[in-house]
């Protein structure tokens, strides 16, 4: 398993968030993880690459004990993983091309050739392959967070988090980016843990379900999602 909680209490600070998470994940999976403003999404995800710690049950990482692992030994496991966030993160005073190889020399790469040919790659995957010369503040929204996700796959990592990808995005450029981590999942064999809002990209591109709600993480059939999807509407 890429991912297995057993029995995990989660934590912000001092108050508890979500009680008794028990589940699992395997490679190349999409997943989903909805529910209420506030029930714990953000704070699942930050679990998964060590921003938050763990202090009860069982809880690994591709095959990291996330219950016992120093903070040292958190940048190995995140060479290992890509996180995109819904405000891109980008770096703003340097180009898509710098951003990208500032990221590539900071996790140890060094031949020049060898990462002049990865930015072309992802940013080919992408369908970004002629903006490596602009700055961030000159692409749209959509496009940053096109570079985004070509940031996360750079170091063809096993598992890409994206906590509300989609949530500055029209309803249009969200269809495109959920479809671009979907063919990221088929064609590199990634597993994709996606929180989100909007439940209509969850049946144009189906996927596993989690809904974080009173607490707890539930996986949500098919069948449920219609009354998943209500109770999130109301909420916003």
């Amino acid at each position: 398993m890429l991912i297995e909680y057993k029995h995990v209490d989660i934590y912000q600070e001092v108050q508890e968030v979500l009680a008794d998470v028990t589940f699992s994940i395997d490679e190349g999976e999409f997943v989903y993880v909805i529910g209420k403003v506030g029930s714990g999404k953000s704070t699942l995800i930050k679990t998964l690459y060590g921003e938050l710690p763990i202090h009860s049950g069982e809880a690994s990482v591709m095959e990291y004990d996330m219950s016992t692992l120093k903070r040292k030994h958190l940048p190995n496991l995140r060479k290992k993983l890509g996180v995109i966030f819904q405000d891109f993160q980008l770096l703003t005073d340097r180009t898509v091309d710098a951003n990208l190889r500032f990221v590539l020399k900071a996790t140890g790469w060094k031949n020049k050739e060898e990462i002049n040919n990865r930015i072309e790659e992802v940013l080919e995957l992408v369908g970004m392959s002629t903006k490596g010369y602009k700055l961030p503040s000159e692409l749209s929204g959509g496009e940053q967070q096109r570079i985004a996700i070509a940031r996360s796959i750079l170091n063809y990592p096993k598992l890409i988090l994206a906590d509300e990808p989609t949530g500055n995005l029209d309803a249009e450029t969200s269809k495109l980016i959920t479809e671009l981590l979907h063919r990221i999942v088929k064609e590199q064999g990634a597993t994709v843990v996606m929180i989100t809002h909007n439940l209509n990209l969850l049946e144009m591109f189906p996927g596993r379900v989690f809904e974080c709600k009173n607490k707890e993480l539930i996986e949500i059939q098919y069948d449920n999602l219609k009354a998943a999807e209500q109770e999130v509407n109301e909420q916003a």
